[in-house]
């Protein structure tokens, strides 16, 4: 298959062409796509003019940035190099002050219905917006103009797609995610405290692929990364069925890796690619690490989700609810029910086959008598 790929060596950007197929394959594994299709990505990536990037941060602590800073499949660097422009991030240009203002307006006017603007952070609305301003523009304003003068608009972190802790209970800002602040325009939420940088990347070449953003659920967040449920995906999810649980840390459940749903994991109602993509290349993810999931990219996860460390009262299932203190003793219980009826079966085959010595004495005779 490779031979047949319209792919360029890419050794004089730092990447050979092996690499640049396997980042390729990558992307199509993170987007859920047959394998078949890795020549068109690749072929996209090749062809295609690079999208211009905007980025624009309101009110957030930029872990998504940070999250980006970190990319290792690829690396920030082939991001920008071979993926797409970034014309504008605050934290990341050089320009700054008026220069930088003019580099963002440049791209809105002359690459308008062309470029794509990344949201990180949330948007407040009280009071006409002033409790957030960018160049003495509100960030209402200033979201209003970029995003809607974009081909589309990806909101990163959980402050972007939903509000997320500006707009905790009592949200005395009136923070509100991209999609309450600007109406009318093509929109993907990546949720996430941080989101994923993978995501992210593979939301980015869908749309260079295709055309068009990838399939998203109901609060617009695409299915591929958002689609699985965390806990039916969990690593320790057969210690849930099993009811072994962590019961305060540190103790022996902890560090044998057992279910984390008594100390507040949220996996139960969290929808995310966590288990599966993981961070920091690969490596990890919290619960793999020994810490319960929080529902980042869940909407008002500071509020439905919290306390963090409080379990959930039940466990959500297919139109049951079963309470968590009773699944062990229910499976040991219907376990050995199990057991006991596959040793009666047993003893009553091994009955019905095993000859007794009085009737093989009867099947002589038997015998016996026909021959006479």
């Amino acid at each position: 298959m490779g031979r047949d790929l319209p792919v360029k060596n890419y050794s004089g950007k730092g990447v050979s062409r092996r690499e640049f197929l396997k980042f390729c394959s990558m992307v199509a594994a993170t987007l859920a796509l047959p394998s078949s299709m890795v020549p068109r990505i690749a072929e996209a990536l090749e062809k295609r003019e690079k999208p211009v990037l905007v980025w624009l941060e309101f009110q957030d602590c930029a872990g998504d940035t940070e999250s980006t800073l970190r990319a290792t499949k690829p690396t920030l660097g082939q991001l920008v190099l071979d993926v797409f422009s970034l014309e504008y991030h605050e934290t990341l240009m050089a320009a700054a002050g008026h220069q930088s203002e003019k580099s963002l307006a440049d791209v809105v006017r002359n690459q308008k219905g062309k470029y794509i603007t990344v949201v990180e952070g949330a948007i407040p609305l009280k009071d006409g917006g002033i409790y957030c301003t960018v160049g003495g523009k509100a960030a209402v304003d200033i979201a209003r103009e970029v995003c809607g003068n974009a081909v589309a608009t990806i909101a990163v972190g959980n402050c972007a797609a939903f509000g997320g802790i500006a707009a905790a209970h009592p949200n005395p800002t009136g923070a509100v995610g991209v999609h309450e602040a600007v109406t009318g325009i093509t929109l993907v939420n990546l949720p996430g405290c941080p989101m994923n940088v993978e995501n992210l990347t593979a939301t980015i070449i869908h749309y260079l692929t295709f055309g068009s953003p990838p399939a998203v659920d109901s609060l617009r967040r695409p299915l591929f990364a958002y689609g699985k449920r965390i806990h039916d995906n969990c690593e320790r999810r057969a210690h849930f069925d099993a009811g072994q649980f962590v019961r305060s840390w540190g103790d022996e459940g902890h560090r044998l890796g057992w279910c984390l749903y008594e100390m507040g994991c949220k996996g139960p109602m969290a929808y995310q690619n966590c288990p599966t993509i993981k961070w920091n290349g690969g490596t990890s993810w919290p619960i793999q690490a020994g810490h319960g999931c929080i529902a980042c990219g869940t909407p008002n996860n500071w509020d439905t989700a919290y306390p963090f460390y409080r379990r959930l009262p039940n466990v959500p299932g297919a139109n049951v609810q079963v309470a968590a203190d009773k699944i062990g003793v229910g499976l040991v219980a219907a376990t050995l029910v199990g057991i006991s009826a596959h040793l009666v079966g047993r003893e009553i085959r091994k009955a019905a086959t095993r000859k007794r010595p009085s009737d093989d004495k009867e099947a002589k005779g038997e015998e016996k008598i026909k021959r006479i």
